[in-house]
């Protein structure tokens, strides 16, 4: 099969890998027919890692082969794959954290699982693996493209939002305008946020904050960002945050701009953040988030049924396509931020 593969520092390669196959019984087997650059494969992309390994933690395909205890989904099946795998049934999954399951992992981490690739096994498919309903060959390519979020990005901003208990009514800012911000900003908007504050100086990202609920653009960093938010808040600071970045900047802004009371939603991957715990204590300020549990806000959380129902579109982050054999140009858009984020269409449905 065809797969991504990191080289070394912004060097992608597509090439030829040998198929998964079933091991255990609880494996699933899926065809990829839509996969994506992160925004977080760019660390490694701009950092390094280990070399000659595969990429990439979003998918959506068929499933071909199940394992015997497989229950989930049956070949043919239409699939969300979520960037952590999962077992379901410890307390932590039951509890709805199965980003954090002891007996999982993630996607795209050099185990062979990259879901950037024709084939992918999915392991615990039961407690991993999101059926979609529906005659999938009907799916138009916008469709598909908004159940790709629901991989990643969507339910990551959606738990950005949860984190942070975004109310009807409240002013919530958002940091980040790539992908995951740009879903966290919609899922303010569904929790009901009056007023959301999106930072972005980008003017094509600014645009689709709006489209998704934005209602002000701001475009300053750091103190100014700081002094900007509360401002416009009376001085007191923003009732829920959304942190989508995760350097250590946004981070500190972030947790500046929070009224005392509220808490800092975070589900950007932190580098170098340093936090003002006695600060924070004395402003009652909190910190949550991290991982997002993918299956439980596609399901739990209805984001698949608003999808499917044509309710939200958060495909429209996707804003350039691209094949495996072009997965250079992919990371590369990325990576020189000609695109939010590159769609790899790798086979029909």
């Amino acid at each position: 099969m065809k797969a991504a593969i990191y080289k070394g520092i912004k060097t992608m390669a597509c090439e030829e890998r040998p198929a998964p196959a079933v091991t255990e019984a609880d494996d699933a087997i899926v065809r990829v027919v839509r996969a994506c650059v992160c925004g977080s494969d760019l660390w490694f992309f701009r950092d390094g890692r280990e070399a000659d390994t595969q990429t990439g933690h979003e998918a959506i395909g068929v499933v071909e082969q199940v394992g015997a205890d497989v229950t989930v989904a049956k070949p043919g099946d239409f699939v969300i794959v979520p960037f952590p795998y999962s077992c379901g049934r410890c307390p932590v999954c039951r509890a709805g954290f199965e980003s954090s399951c002891p007996h999982g992992g993630y996607f795209g981490d050099g185990d062979g699982m990259g879901c950037q690739a024709e084939h992918l096994r999915v392991p615990h498919a039961d407690g991993t693996l999101v059926l979609v309903p529906g005659d999938a060959t009907t799916f138009s390519d916008a469709l598909l493209a908004d159940l790709l979020t629901l991989s990643d990005v969507m339910p990551t901003g959606y738990h950005a939002a949860a984190s942070a208990e975004v109310k009807p009514g409240d002013t919530a800012v958002v940091f980040g305008d790539g992908a995951v911000g740009l879903c966290a900003v919609l899922s303010a908007k569904l929790r009901g946020a009056g007023r959301i504050i999106a930072m972005s100086r980008h003017e094509d990202r600014a645009a689709l904050a709006r489209e998704f609920g934005a209602t002000d653009i701001v475009p300053e960093r750091g103190d100014e960002a700081v002094a900007k938010v509360l401002d416009m808040t009376g001085g007191y600071g923003a009732d829920a945050v959304l942190e989508c970045v995760g350097s250590a900047q946004s981070n500190d802004t972030a947790m500046k701009v929070a009224r005392a009371g509220a808490i800092v939603g975070r589900v950007g991957l932190p580098h170098g953040v340093e936090a003002d715990i006695p600060g924070l204590f004395y402003r009652n300020v909190g910190l949550r988030g991290g991982p997002a549990p993918v299956r439980h806000y596609d399901t739990t959380a209805d984001l698949l049924n608003l999808v499917l129902n044509g309710e939200i579109h958060p495909g429209r982050v996707f804003t350039a396509e691209f094949t495996l054999d072009d997965i250079q140009a992919a990371y590369d858009a990325m990576d020189q931020r000609r695109t939010i984020k590159s769609l790899l269409r790798v086979s029909e449905v």
